[in-house]
């Protein structure tokens, strides 16, 4: 595997894994709409690969010829997000991903990785730790647009066509793409720029979480793993210690961010609680381990902030939080509302 397609490269987990495949000796080419173009948050001064300004939706065969492997990152990235509009959901998330790994096939690409997620086990089985095996439950468009993804593409799997799917636990820690809409980043955000983390809910619910390095070691290794390992197969991403309540994350949190003050409330109506056992990736992916846990990520942050002198106002930038620029750029009319730019010539 040496030429790779790298979509959603300019995102949170694109935009350190770009610079990893670099490192790694790969010919890598990003493929990206820009949405969050604005939203870097600090620049690591990394070599990254080069870049192909395009929505997924429009890329052809023609466009993936001459690549051994395509890494499939390019969607709408949350539940809040994807629950605003469902069919547009189905149409990128769903209808778009399962075209472009039809492409890939026909353009005579060997291996294909999607970048799935724990959350297509949805409300999980209380306290008793879910695997690959279990049947999948999600409860929103996000999650059944991911578990339609991993069924069509795992029926084009042949000889020639190897996909791989990582269902990624809840990503955390430092991104130059950052993202402050996903759960110990946004505590660690709010802990830095207020002194105070308010939960809404009781803590009790579980998440599995997995640092954003961590996730693209285990795209790394599925690169470099003998096709047997990975042709067809399903790994959950992350490690079977660091299944947390949120209220352990939060804690974790105030830790790192000293004089911190915590409190929590009763229950926000958010039913979505699981715990993942992470045993097949450990045992069956070559040369994979998790680094991180949550307690060094929100350490991370803390100097992350400190460094770069993070303000309440770059906090909340719409860039950071997906939805938020999303509906800037179609109350801008920058997009329109299908998610495509209205171009327009300043030049």
């Amino acid at each position: 595997m040496t030429r790779v397609l790298l979509t959603g490269s300019e995102g949170y987990i694109g935009s350190v894994l770009g610079h990893r495949l670099v490192a790694g000796g790969y010919q890598v080419v990003g493929a990206d709409t820009g949405f969050y173009r604005a939203g870097w948050l600090y620049n690591d001064g990394k070599d990254r690969p080069a870049l192909l300004s395009r929505d997924v939706r429009t890329l052809t065969v023609a466009d993936l010829e001459g690549f051994d492997a395509v890494v499939h990152l390019a969607e709408l990235s949350n539940d809040p997000l994807c629950a605003q509009d469902p069919e547009l959901t189905f149409a990128i998330n769903h209808k778009a991903s399962v075209a472009l790994a039809r492409n890939a096939k026909a353009a005579g690409v060997k291996r294909f990785v999607y970048a799935s997620s724990c959350s297509v086990y949805g409300a999980g089985a209380g306290d008793e730790a879910v695997n690959e095996e279990t049947p999948t439950n999600p409860q929103t468009p996000y999650a059944k647009c991911k578990v339609l993804v991993e069924e069509e593409v795992s029926k084009l799997a042949d000889a020639g066509f190897c996909p791989t799917f990582l269902r990624n636990a809840t990503a955390f820690g430092a991104s130059p793409a950052m993202r402050f809409d996903i759960v110990l980043n946004n505590l660690a955000g709010l802990a830095w720029t207020t002194k105070r983390i308010a939960m809404i809910s009781d803590g009790s619910p579980w998440r599995p979480l997995v640092h954003v390095q961590d996730i693209c070691g285990a795209i790394l290794a599925t690169l470099r793993a003998p096709r047997a390992a990975v042709a067809g197969e399903i790994f959950n991403v992350g490690s079977d210690d660091q299944n947390y309540r949120i209220r352990e994350i939060a804690e974790a949190v105030g830790e790192a961010f000293p004089g911190c003050e915590i409190t929590f409330g009763r229950n926000d109506g958010d039913n979505r609680s699981y715990r993942v056992s992470f045993a097949k990736i450990s045992q069956g992916l070559p040369g994979f381990r998790c680094a991180w846990d949550v307690r060094r990520g929100a350490e991370q942050l803390h100097a992350l902030f400190e460094h770069i002198g993070l303000t309440e106002e770059g906090f909340k930038a719409p860039p950071h939080t997906r939805l938020v620029q999303l509906r800037h750029l179609t109350e801008t009319r920058q997009i329109d509302t299908d998610l495509r730019w209205k171009h327009h010539d300043f030049s």
